[in-house]
């Protein structure tokens, strides 16, 4: 009851498209464990039809009808098929594909059938990842749901280190950040190509501070009541070149469509590696249009998926290992990609395809013009303070595991930093906080 209530807060009345695919998929699993042949392969199209087509209706109509009415106009006709208005519903494309995954684990014989319906439907609805993942599997959650739960001071504290951090990440680093980047990104023909590119790097750790800070708040959450939920985010900054900075960003999304769509693909093409690179490149522009209904989300996925492409290709063919020490190999593969990085997520946060490659354009031009200008150079400071404490954090965390960033051993030292960085997070965060942006998915 408490996850429906949660999801009603936003537009009670998208319980219901909500109910619908609930039920469609808790039949369609029970339906594809008891049959076999073809009719198993039926209830499970039933399914992926069924989840597939509410979320192409409201996240797609109008894009996929605004295109085809700038074809017609090419030729002189009329589309007499008009927009739709409506809002979409929150959290549309990770609550469909968390149950998608159900039907598809089910259809493998990875999963065994949820036959207590509530249970299924909490799967479904459970209201700490509910709206913005992470896209869990039905092996790793729907056993919990059965599990007894006890207070575990460990446990608890673990949960609540877990969310602070994600607290801290989304209000005091991702929202101050925000201000800088809305700045420069709503008018950037007033702003040089240095001011653009700066925003560009803000924006592309804005996003990783906004989701990730998200996901720690729901696995956190989660975590204090029981529940154990998948890691979504490995500090994908210190990633050792494109494809293991992909692999480390919004893993659960990321694994969804290596183990449903690319490994599928990629068994068709074993032999062919022209094929396998495509693949690759489909994958992520289909996860760019996941992301969002423009073709500037469309044109990130698939930047994305080509940097992994051209990685691999130079690395097979130029072996830059045998002539490069592995420190210095790492240090290459950690620094390169974030310019190119920076690049992309133009795509990501401009606001149509001609202001991203405007962007683009000018950042590689130098276009010369006032460095603050339209900026508050205060904002400009913070921000350089608020990327540089998360650098320094994660880098602790990535290779320094076992170094303690508040000493546990000193009940006050401990205590006094918890109560600092809460103190932050109300003062900084809290009364000026912006909405996730992760919420429009």
């Amino acid at each position: 009851m408490s996850s429906c209530y949660f999801y009603m807060s936003f537009l009670p009345i998208y319980i219901l498209v909500l109910g619908f695919t609930i039920v469609i998929d808790y039949f369609a699993g029970i339906l594809i464990e008891q049959s076999e042949g073809r009719r198993r392969k039926l209830f499970l199209w039933l399914s992926i039809i069924s989840n597939l087509g509410i979320l192409g209706f409201f996240k797609y109509f109008n894009f996929v009808n605004d295109n085809v009415t700038f074809i017609l106009q090419l030729f002189k006709f009329t589309n007499p098929v008009q927009d739709v208005s409506f809002i979409l519903p929150i959290g549309l494309s990770f609550h469909t594909f968390q149950a998608m995954s159900y039907t598809l684990e089910v259809y493998k014989g990875n999963q065994k059938s949820e036959r207590n319906f509530g249970i299924y439907a909490l799967y479904v609805m459970f209201y700490p990842q509910l709206v913005a993942g992470p896209i869990e599997r039905p092996q790793n959650i729907l056993h919990q749901f059965y599990e007894p739960k006890k207070f575990e001071y460990d446990r608890v504290v673990a949960g609540l280190k877990i969310m602070l951090w994600g607290f801290f990440k989304k209000l005091v680093i991702a929202d101050r950040l925000s201000i800088y980047v809305g700045t420069v990104f709503s008018n950037p023909y007033h702003h040089s190509g240095l001011t653009l590119f700066t925003a560009s790097l803000f924006f592309w750790i804005q996003i990783y501070c906004d989701f990730s800070g998200y996901s720690d708040i729901a696995i956190g959450s989660a975590k204090v009541m029981g529940y154990n939920l998948m890691e979504n985010f490995r500090r994908p900054l210190f990633g050792n070149g494109f494809a293991d900075k992909w692999y480390r960003w919004h893993i659960s999304l990321y694994t969804w469509f290596r183990d449903y769509v690319y490994a599928p693909l990629a068994k068709r093409a074993r032999r062919s590696k022209f094929k396998l690179l495509a693949n690759i490149v489909l994958i992520f522009t289909l996860s760019g249009l996941w992301h969002g209904a423009n073709w500037t989300y469309i044109l990130w996925g698939f930047s994305a998926g080509l940097s992994i492409v051209i990685e691999r290709i130079y690395q097979d063919k130029f072996k830059p290992h045998k002539f490069i020490s592995k420190k210095w190999m790492r240090i290459w593969g950690v620094i390169l990609p974030i310019p190119i990085g920076c690049m992309m997520s133009v795509f990501f946060r401009a606001m149509n395809v001609k202001d991203a490659f405007y962007i683009i354009g000018s950042i590689f031009s130098f276009k010369s013009g006032h460095f603050f200008k339209g900026t508050p150079p205060t904002n400009f400071y913070y921000c350089l303070i608020a990327v540089f404490m998360l650098l320094s954090v994660e880098f602790v965390q990535e290779y320094y595991p076992r170094v303690k960033l508040i000493n546990n051993n000193s009940v006050v030292v401990r205590y006094t930093g918890y109560l600092l960085a809460i103190l932050i997070i109300l003062l900084i965060g809290v009364f000026n906080g912006s909405q996730f942006i992760y919420f429009q998915f």
